[in-house]
């Protein structure tokens, strides 16, 4: 995961109201989240844990200020509902989102179809990540961003061609706290090293978590 300019940025018109995860609320509790009523609040976002019979990873989300629902194949619904007050920090440090991360077998095709829906495009990176990626798109959604990360090529063969949809992958979560988080979240979180981003860091969430998608910890500065 990478991070794009989103410190001080003002926030756009749409923005993400909830996202669903097929995963349970007991494993983002023990993990030192505050859980109520099957819902974890990030920043203004929040998470609603539906367990695994929901389906895979993040099965959709809803965003406000959209003029089309149709965003390259990644599962959306309409919100109309206000943007809340943001959470308090959870006992493990995590604050917010920082971003979300969707992958694209055809990087050109999901950006025309994100701005075609209101998404604001901030930039596309022209550099690959530690992880291969060749390219990343970057859109202002409120306070988080979206970023959409093309597929490596090798990915694209093998999964069946470009023409598949783009989908909702990993989070990124924003801590103030860097190593106090990956202590408190220890052994289930790697080493923090250098973010794509200068003067950031970031720390990998590992599988021994048992979520049920990517999320990496990243620090405001």
């Amino acid at each position: 995961m990478s991070s794009s300019d989103s410190e001080g940025q003002p926030s756009s018109a749409a923005s993400i109201d909830e996202l669903v995860l097929a995963d349970e609320p007991e494993r983002w509790a023990a993990l030192g989240f505050t859980v109520t009523a099957g819902c974890c609040q990030l920043g203004t976002v929040r998470l609603r844990l539906a367990g695994q019979e929901a389906g895979r990873g993040i099965v959709c989300w809803s965003l406000r200020e959209i003029s089309s629902l149709e965003l390259d194949g990644l599962p959306t619904k309409r919100s109309e509902s206000p943007v809340p007050a943001a959470a308090p920090v959870h006992p493990n440090g995590v604050l917010a989102i920082d971003h979300v991360v969707a992958m694209s077998p055809a990087l050109d095709r999901s950006v025309r179809a994100l701005e075609a829906a209101g998404l604001d495009l901030r930039t596309i990176r022209e550099q690959p990540t530690p992880a291969g990626a060749p390219r990343q798109a970057f859109f202002r959604l409120g306070a988080e961003i979206l970023e959409v990360v093309q597929e490596p090529d090798s990915v694209v063969e093998r999964d069946g061609g470009p023409a598949r949809p783009a989908r909702l992958w990993g989070l990124a979560l924003l801590t103030p706290d860097l190593d106090r988080a990956v202590e408190v979240l220890a052994p289930h979180v790697g080493t923090a090293r250098g973010a794509v981003q200068p003067g950031r860091r970031i720390a990998t969430v590992r599988r021994s978590a048992d979520l049920a998608i990517p999320i990496a910890l990243i620090s405001r500065f």
